[in-house]
This record gives C-alpha cells, sequence and structure tokens, in this order.
C-alpha cells in the first residue's frame, strides 16, 4: 500500500487530487469519471473495459448495488469457450488461465471508487460507519482519500472477522482473531495436525516459523510446551499474533519476536507452514498463498538442522495441491529435504473440508479434489 501515491480527477469543472489508498499495490487509474445512481450497470460495464474508473458521488447502498451488477457482467462472459479452453489445458495451464481471469475481474471491480474523508468515513448517503475498519488497515489518516469499493468491503468483512474471531477447536474453541492482511486459520485442518502430532520428548521450547495470527504457537502452548517463539517479518502478523497470544493468556508462554524465518538459538520441536503455492504473489495479500520459487519452504528446510537441539523435530505442515496443479512435483520437494540434511521419520495426512474441494464448479476442482495436507516430522540426517 502506498497513501502517498495521488489519484487526480475533474468534476464540477475543477481538477481535484486526493490520497489514492491500494491495499492491492494498484497504481492510480489515469482516467476517471463521476457516477451516481442514474449511471445503468451496462454503461459502468463499459466504462471500466475501457478503462474509465468511476468515482461514486451517489447512494452508498447503489454503489454495492452496481458492483454486484458489474461482478455479473464480468462473469457472465463467453463461458461455454472458456470451458472448453479449460478441460483441453493440463493443470498447470488452467491455474494460470484462472489467475489471469481472477487478477482481471478484481482490476475491473477494483475500478468503482468511493471516496473517504480525512477521518476515514465515507460521505455518501446511507453509507456505514466504516473509521474504525479503515484505521485497523490504514492507521491514522490526515487527509481525504479514495478507495475502490471492493477493498472497502474487503476491510470491512475483515473488521468483522477480527471482532468475532474464528473458533479454533483444537484450542478447546477459544478463538482467533485476524487482523486485516493476516491469513485466517479457517481452514483448521492443518492446525489440527500439529494439536495430533506426537511432540518430542523434549518439551521445554519450540519455535512457530512464519506465526501468522500465532495460533499454531498457541496450540504447542497450550499442548504443554513450555516456551515458543514465534516469528513472522510482517507488522501486521506481529501485531495480530501478541494480541491473540495475550488474548488467549499465554504471554509468559509464547513470544512473539520479528524474524526473517528462524530467531537465534536451537529448539527441540521448529514448526512451519509455508505458504503453499510456487508462484508469484499478484500484491501484497497475497503472500500467505504465494510462495516465489518456494523461498519460505527452502528457507526452512535449509536452516532447520542448524535450529534443531540434538534428536530435535521439524514439522513442516505442506498441502500438496502445488503437486496436483503441476507447480512443483513431489520429488522435488523429496530432493530438497534431502538436501538439507534431513530425514522423513514420519507423515500425517489429513483432507480438507472447506467447500471448494467438493464444488465441481470450481476451475480447479480436479485438483482440489485430490488434495491432501501433510504434517512432514523431519529430523537431521
Amino acid at each position: 500500500m502506498s497513501t502517498q501515491q495521488v489519484i487526480e480527477w475533474t468534476e464540477d469543472g475543477r481538477d481535484r487530487a486526493a490520497h489514492w489508498r491500494s491495499e492491492s499495490g494498484a497504481p492510480p487509474p489515469r482516467r476517471v469519471g463521476i457516477a451516481d445512481d442514474r449511471m445503468p450497470a451496462d454503461t459502468a460495464y463499459r466504462l471500466v473495459c475501457e478503462g474509465t474508473a468511476l468515482l461514486w458521488r451517489g447512494d452508498y447502498q447503489g454503489a454495492r448495488q452496481l458492483l454486484t451488477a458489474l461482478a455479473r457482467r464480468i462473469d457472465r462472459g463467453p463461458r461455454r469457450a472458456r470451458e472448453r479452453r479449460a478441460a483441453a489445458a493440463s493443470p498447470a495451464e488452467a491455474f494460470h488461465r484462472h489467475r489471469q481471469a481472477t487478477s482481471r475481474r478484481a482490476r475491473l471491480l477494483g475500478m468503482l471508487l468511493v471516496p473517504l474523508d480525512a477521518d476515514l468515513s465515507v460521505p455518501l448517503r446511507r453509507a456505514p460507519d466504516v473509521r474504525e475498519a479503515c484505521a485497523e488497515a490504514y492507521g491514522v489518516a490526515h487527509a481525504p482519500s479514495v478507495v475502490s469499493l471492493r477493498e472497502l468491503l474487503g476491510l470491512i468483512g475483515a473488521h468483522e472477522w477480527r471482532e468475532k474471531g474464528v473458533e479454533v477447536p483444537a484450542l478447546g474453541g477459544d478463538r482467533v482473531h485476524p487482523h486485516y492482511g493476516v491469513f485466517a486459520p479457517v481452514r483448521g485442518e492443518y492446525v489440527d495436525l500439529v494439536a495430533e502430532a506426537p511432540l518430542p520428548a523434549s518439551r521445554s521450547a519450540a519455535f512457530d516459523i512464519g506465526t501468522g495470527t500465532g495460533v499454531l504457537a498457541a496450540v504447542l502452548a497450550r499442548r504443554g510446551v513450555d516456551r515458543v517463539v514465534a516469528t513472522d517479518q510482517d507488522a501486521r502478523a506481529l501485531r495480530c499474533a501478541r494480541e491473540n497470544v495475550a488474548r488467549l493468556g499465554l504471554s509468559g508462554r509464547v513470544e512473539v519476536v520479528e524474524a526473517d524465518l528462524f530467531p537465534p538459538g536451537r529448539a527441540p520441536l521448529v514448526v512451519c507452514n509455508p505458504p503453499w503455492l510456487p508462484a508469484r504473489p499478484s500484491s501484497p495479500l497475497e503472500y500467505a498463498v504465494y510462495d516465489p520459487s518456494s523461498r519460505m519452504l527452502r528457507g526452512f528446510l535449509n536452516g532447520l538442522a542448524g535450529h534443531l537441539t540434538p534428536g530435535g523435530e521439524g514439522w513442516l505442515i505442506l498441502s500438496d495441491l502445488a503437486e496436483h496443479l503441476g507447480l512443483r512435483p513431489r520429488e522435488e520437494l523429496l530432493a530438497a529435504i534431502a538436501a538439507a540434511g534431513l530425514k522423513v521419520v514420519d507423515r500425517l495426512d489429513t483432507r480438507p473440508v472447506h467447500p471448494r474441494a467438493t464444488d465441481p464448479a470450481d476451475p480447479l476442482h480436479s485438483a482440489r479434489a485430490a488434495e491432501v495436507t501433510s504434517l512432514w516430522r523431519l529430523t537431521a540426517g
């Protein structure tokens, strides 16, 4: 995100400007038109396809209705032609085409813009109070700005998740509260693996690499590990993990520190749940899903032996979705483990239960239906 970028437009015969906000890192649109409730959806769709962003000046609920109408028109498209191409494509080609289509959809929907006043309120009729949700993502504001309605709705949804939290059965039903931009543990199978895997003989310490919300560090502490050091290099994740650790009453057992992968020292147990897909993120918010060139995965494997105490274990939690998509074969993973001087002592597997795994309409359905999430128990060879 860069709040220093400026968006410029002409309105009522005057040149105007404001700060441009984009958590996806999108640049400010070059062409901006004014829109309100009188603009037909077909006209709006034509304009955004031509590269003209629409700054909304009508009723806020009308803007939401227009966004829904734009989404229908984008999704309608030549559906049969897309289905034929997808059927003929390899899994990797289908994945890349799906990402391209998703990126185009996000770009077009991101062309419907709304203003924010200096106090982060929306100066439109029937607009909700979004100041707290915006402040959680943007921090303190000092000047008017413009943001896409799609991003604003994402901020509102993230604020609601943060307020109510995500119930974690492995924590006895206690909740973890994700912050905006921090991956939420809504797919609980990887958490359950960490809750069920046999702990090493020594429970004196553990490292949780790339902690995110802090959920795995909390599970380890609740299982009886005396001291857990949880690391991350993202400022939002660090704040989120510290808040969750405190909320769960684990501040005396879990320390959250800023680090690129490992903290100093060694531990009997080192746990890592890296992003599962070796592809380049298209925005900063996708770094929880995509690991370019498997950087984090390889960094964990290559550094693990040097951070284990004698007889210690490393737990790698990884989905094999990349294998089913043709992005990283199993042989490549096994070779990386061996090259790091590690050996596999056991592997615990589970199948995902999220809705996409059973949705035949999902473009990646065949890969998702075959997906297995594994906890690899590794020791220094």
